[in-house]
């Protein structure tokens, strides 16, 4: 009698022909939770978390942040083919060198996410806006770092008088999106936050253009 040839289970990824269904799932278990460090800015979590499938607690360090706003600000007053986009240019310690970057900020506890864009903008450009869009939001780092950073379109631009804090130290340049996706390319901006919101913006740009 012949034997019997049993079929292997596939494995490696799974190859996705049309769309792709985005499973939400369950949160992992936190066994335990200490604070470990604390300053003004976030507080750093050291967690032990059953995560699915998992026999045992692993041990994830994990920054916690009230979340911040990210405003890209477009002004197409003189120009709706190529608007001008607000971009900063600012030393970034962590970093160790100036990024240009669209203007961005840290969320006050429990305030509300258009407000606080509304608020740094006027702080850190002077600039306010009469239309304000949800864009997208997206998380950072999440391998360490638990917050997660919403993005708003600012439009119908109106200039006035900035409001820094005492350790931001900001030029501010009105660049014209064409340029701004030429640095892009370039590898010449390479702060994260500005990559995602123009290149996001740009492609719906083009896509509404077609309709």
């Amino acid at each position: 009698m012949a034997k019997k040839t049993e079929k292997k289970a596939a494995t490696g990824p799974v190859v996705v022909k049309r769309k792709l269904k985005i499973k939400e799932g369950k949160p992992a278990k936190v066994v335990s939770s200490e604070l470990a460090f604390e300053v003004p800015l976030f507080k750093v979590f050291t967690d032990q978390v059953l995560e699915a499938g998992a026999n045992k607690p692993v041990r994830r360090d994990v920054i916690r942040h009230n979340g911040s706003v990210v405003i890209l600000a477009v002004d197409d007053s003189k120009s709706k083919k190529d608007p001008l986009i607000v971009i900063e240019r600012q030393y970034r310690h962590a970093a160790g060198q100036y990024l240009y970057e669209v203007p961005a900020g840290k969320m006050d506890e429990g305030e509300d996410r258009l407000a606080a864009a509304k608020r740094e903008l006027i702080e850190e450009t002077g600039f306010r806006a009469k239309k304000w869009t949800k864009l997208t939001r997206y998380f950072a780092s999440p391998g360490f770092l638990g917050e997660w950073m919403q993005v708003f379109v600012a439009e119908g631009l109106a200039l006035g008088k900035a409001q820094p804090e005492a350790d931001e130290k900001i030029e501010i340049y009105l660049v014209p999106l064409s340029e701004v996706l030429r640095l892009i390319d370039a590898g010449e901006i390479r702060d994260g936050k500005t990559l995602v919101s123009v290149m996001l913006y740009d492609r719906l740009r083009k896509e509404k253009r077609k309709h």
